[in-house]
Formats: structure tokens, C-alpha cells, sequence
């Protein structure tokens, strides 16, 4: 076993996201302006980034910064000025992609590390040697290594750190040389744009010979009538099935990457640096992401032998997500790296709000997402892995003291949460606990297409991570969302039992009076007083001891 052990690297898109995945867990990260960082979405201003850097060094954590396009004759002039600034910042690397900027950048400033990027395609250990003879002190590997060739990359270059993503939105080409974008949307992913066509659902349409286009009404009584198919020029002859549903085809739609089933693996081999994709991704995915890694790499240090992924996999599953997939981890894409029947991005929580401050007597929270009297809101500690719980049957806006049962996420309202309300936590340790920058989360409720759809996508999953084919339950999965799909329902429905203000769901959450008063749930009490603050009975523990 190695004894290298593995960063931590996640993306900043903004600066409060900066602050948040480094508070999260993060050992580093990355960021960059948008003129030349191949992330024109990018919100960091050039002293934004000053003090982005300031404060992952005030927090002893490291930050890199992108310099990873590919350079037109246009770019050049800005170089000396980027160059200069970043002298300023002091940062811990700087990641390039083009071999032009990279020797102009170690020629005027041979102090600063240099990282090559992902978009250099970097497949092999001839590869690596290659920029580590240039000068560069890490490479990140592209997303089409195998875990296999990652082995051999690290025996073969042990002088060298190496970088490979773990989580993150995946590419239906190769490592973002697509020309999709550009040619759909006149924008150029290659330049930090993506338009993301490939995850758009395509339609079938007719052209009549006299100009005009027409819908393919396709409808139970024709549908037996047409088969649509693909055919390879260098394959005539073999015909590939095209479907649609009443939204269209998503055939080049790919699962989100996630290797935290095989973390294990990267950890025992010293990968230098575990990176997760995402500078558009928002704050609560930072924070979620970086904490629930965080814990799965301290975890395996402490007891390799004894790590399991599932805890954190449920963690991973409270952020937005397109359905997991190990992606090139096995060496090639199976067709569970695909995702045909859906591509939204989806998850069974959702992002509630964020403490804006702490004073001595309540949370200050601003509102993200539509707040409603009766919910329950869990408050995601950057210190402590014991959330907390609270339902709150109405809500204080904080400027005016006014009393509110519903909170819109659009308004930006920030919400008093006195500590009074916490009945069953110690302040000193709440307030410890939750510093400005903790995220809350609720239960997303979800339509039954949805739910169908989270179903699917955990079947999948588990059938890549064993390697066993279950063709009977795939198609049985996938044909309930696709008749889901057809429905289109709109009633929304959360995972647990809970009315609200009216009763009690029987979990015994912090705060809620009808359980902590009510004599029907006196035994579910006494067994819940016996656990981990915060920790709730589950479904069937409530329905045992309630009564």
C-alpha cells in the first residue's frame, strides 16, 4: 500500500463556493476569471480571486488556478498581464493546456507550478513522462483512463503527481473535444461554453416535399406501423432502434461520473489528487460533495479494511444528479453509462437555505428554496457529521419580525431561527457546530415519474457496480418510467410519512412538539433519547412504537 496520500480538489465557480468547499472538506481547489479559464460562466472577478486564494491559504488549503484554453492568436496579448497577477496571488499551481502557453508561462515565470489540464488528453505513462520532462509538476489525467491504466500510469511515474476526477458530469466525447455545441448552438465547448446539445432530447419530424415540416404523430393506433432506425455507413446492414417518447430522444445523454464505489482503489494506489467537476454547479453541491468525500477518504485512512461507500453514496444522493455511473473505470463505456429514458438532473432533497450569520440568540438563513409551515429542515454541520433537525411551523422574517407560513426561494429572504426552537441540542455546540456558510436541505417532493426515475437509476447502478446483467429487471425499471413519462402527471409526493403542522410522521424530529408531548409517542421516545443527537427512527421503528 501507498503511502501517498490523496487531496481532495474541488471546483470554485464563485467565491462564496470557494468558501464553502473549502469549509466542506476540500484540500484545494480550483477557480479562474471567464476570458481564460475555459468557464465563460465563471463569476470570479481578478480580485475576487486574490481574495478566493487569501482565504484558502488563511485555512491552510491550496488553491489552483485554470489557465486551460486552447490559445488563438488573440490570447496571446493578455498572457503578460494574467501572468503578472498571478505573481500577485501566489497560487499552488496553474493548470494549462495548450504547450505554447505552457512554455510562455514557465519561461516569465519559472517560480509558479504548472498543471496540465484534462484537455490535453493525457492517456498514457508516455504521456506523463512527456510534460513531466517539459517541467510540469502534475498532470490530470483524461476521464478516458481505466482504473487498469491508472495503475500502470502510477507504477510507471512515481515522480510525478497525478490528478483523476471522481465525480462529476461526463462528456459524451472526449475529454470536451466536441464539436456539437459549436455546430448546434454557434457555442464553442472547446472555448468553455458547451451548450450541452448532447443532453437535449432530439424529435422526429417530416419534411413534405413542398417545404413545410410536420410532426410525426406517432399514436397507439399507428405506433405498431413504424420502426425508426440508425444505420453506420460502416455498418450497412446493421440497424440500430431509435426511440421516442411524447418528449423526444435522448440518445446521447450520459450519467453523471461518480467512483466513490471505488474510491477504495485510487486511495490504495496514491492518487495525488481526486478531483470533482463542477464550477457551474451550485453552492449546496460544493458543500454536499466536498463533505460527503471528505468523510470517505478520513474514513479509509483510519480503517482501510473496514470501508464501506454506502453511507456516503446516500449522502451523494441528496445533490442533483443525471444517475451514477463508474464511466471508463472498467475500461469502456457499458450501456449503463447512458441514459436514454431521461435527462434532467434530479435528486430526493433539495437545497433549503444557507446561514448567513450566527447570533447570540438565533441562525440567520437566507431562503433558497421554497419554504412551507410544517417542513422539516436539516441543517448540514462543515464540522460535525451528526446533522440536526428542525420542523418549523412558521418562519420570522428577519428584517421586520413578520410571521410567515410560506418562504419563496426567489425573494431572497432571510429567515430568524431562534434557538429556542432547538429544545434538544446544547447551544454552545449548535452554534459551534453551524458557522456562517452551513447549508440546510428538506425532502424534494417528487412526481411519480420521478420517483420511477430514482428507482431506475439506483437499479442501474447497482447492476454496473456488480457487473451482472439483470435484462428482466432493467426492462421492467425502464419501461415503468417510460409509461410514467407518458402520463404526465403532476402530483408530488415526499419519501417519508409527514402531515405537517396537523399530526406527526413519528421520526422524533428535534423541535417537533406533537412527538415530544404527546403520551402516544412516549415509547418511540424513550428509544430515540437513547441515540445520536439528530439520528431519526426509520418508517417501520415509527410505526411499531407509535401507539
Amino acid at each position: 500500500m501507498t503511502t501517498r496520500k490523496s487531496e481532495l480538489l474541488m471546483p470554485a465557480g464563485n467565491l462564496r463556493k470557494l468558501k464553502m468547499a473549502i469549509l466542506y472538506g476540500a484540500d484545494a481547489v480550483y477557480l479562474g476569471t471567464p476570458d481564460m479559464s475555459l468557464r465563460t460562466k465563471s463569476e470570479f472577478s481578478l480580485e475576487e480571486v486574490i481574495e478566493g486564494v487569501r482565504f484558502c491559504h488563511d485555512h491552510g488549503k491550496r488553491a489552483y488556478l485554470t489557465l486551460n484554453l486552447f490559445s488563438h492568436n488573440k490570447d496571446i496579448p493578455k498572457l503578460d498581464e494574467y501572468i503578472d497577477t498571478v505573481r500577485k496571488v501566489q497560487p499552488d499551481g496553474l493548470i494549462i493546456a495548450d504547450p505554447g502557453v505552457f512554455q510562455y508561462v514557465r519561461d516569465r515565470a519559472p517560480e509558479i507550478p504548472l498543471h496540465i489540464s484534462t484537455q490535453a488528453n493525457i492517456c498514457s505513462w508516455l504521456s506523463v513522462d512527456f510534460w513531466k520532462a517539459q517541467g510540469a509538476e502534475l498532470v490530470v489525467l483524461a476521464r478516458e483512463v481505466s482504473y487498469l491504466e491508472l495503475v500502470e500510469i502510477r507504477e510507471k511515474c512515481p515522480d510525478i503527481k497525478l490528478e483523476a476526477f471522481v465525480h462529476g458530469a461526463m462528456c459524451m466525447t472526449y475529454s470536451g473535444r466536441c464539436l456539437l455545441s459549436n455546430y448546434m448552438a454557434e457555442r464553442g465547448a472547446n472555448q468553455g461554453n458547451c451548450a450541452n446539445s448532447c443532453r437535449w432530447n432530439y424529435s422526429v419530424k417530416m419534411r413534405l416535399k413542398d417545404g413545410s415540416v410536420e410532426e410525426l404523430n406517432i399514436t397507439e393506433e399507428n405506433a405498431d406501423m413504424f420502426e425508426f432506425l440508425l444505420e453506420e455507413g460502416c455498418r450497412p446492414g446493421e440497424l440500430m432502434p431509435i426511440e421516442e417518447d411524447g418528449r423526444g430522444s435522448y440518445i446521447l445523454n450520459s450519467r453523471d461520473l461518480c467512483i466513490m464505489p471505488k474510491l477504495d482503489e485510487y486511495l490504495k494506489i496514491g492518487v495525488d489528487s481526486l478531483k470533482v467537476e463542477g464550477r457551474g454547479k451550485s453552492e449546496y453541491y460544493c458543500a454536499v460533495v466536498a463533505r460527503a468525500y471528505r468523510m470517505a477518504i478520513d474514513d479509509y485512512y483510519s480503517d482501510p479494511e473496514g470501508w464501506d461507500p454506502k453511507s456516503y453514496m446516500r449522502e451523494l444522493e441528496a445533490v442533483g444528479n443525471r444517475g451514477y455511473s463508474l464511466a471508463f473505470h472498467e475500461g469502456r463505456l457499458t450501456n449503463y453509462s447512458h441514459d436514454y429514458e431521461h435527462t434532467a438532473s434530479l435528486a430526493q432533497w433539495e437545497y433549503a437555505g444557507v446561514v448567513t450569520d450566527v447570533t447570540e440568540d438565533a441562525f440567520l438563513v437566507e431562503v433558497k428554496n421554497k419554504l412551507e409551515a410544517g417542513e422539516v429542515l436539516e441543517f448540514v454541520s462543515p464540522i460535525a457529521r451528526e446533522t440536526v433537525l428542525l420542523r418549523a411551523y412558521d418562519f420570522e422574517r428577519a428584517e421586520d419580525g413578520a410571521r410567515l407560513e410560506v418562504v419563496h426561494g426567489s425573494s431572497r429572504t432571510v429567515i430568524r431561527l431562534p434557538f429556542t426552537l432547538f429544545d434538544h441540542e446544547d447551544i454552545n455546540t449548535l452554534k459551534a457546530r453551524f458557522p456562517a456558510f452551513s447549508v440546510l436541505r428538506k425532502e424534494r417532493a417528487l412526481t411519480d415519474e420521478q420517483w420511477k426515475r430514482v428507482r431506475f437509476d439506483k437499479l442501474v447502478q447497482g447492476l454496473e457496480m456488480t457487473g451482472k446483467d439483470n435484462p428482466k429487471a432493467y426492462a421492467k425499471r425502464r419501461d415503468e418510467l417510460a409509461e410514467a413519462a407518458g402520463e404526465d402527471a403532476t402530483e408530488r409526493r415526499f419519501k417519508t410519512n409527514r402531515v405537517g403542522t396537523e399530526g406527526c410522521c413519528g421520526k422524533g424530529c428535534n423541535g417537533c412538539l406533537i412527538f415530544w408531548q404527546d403520551d402516544k409517542y412516549a415509547r418511540a421516545r424513550e428509544v430515540l433519547l437513547k441515540r445520536k443527537q439528530g439520528e431519526q427512527l426509520s418508517r417501520a421503528e415509527a410505526s411499531e412504537l407509535a401507539g
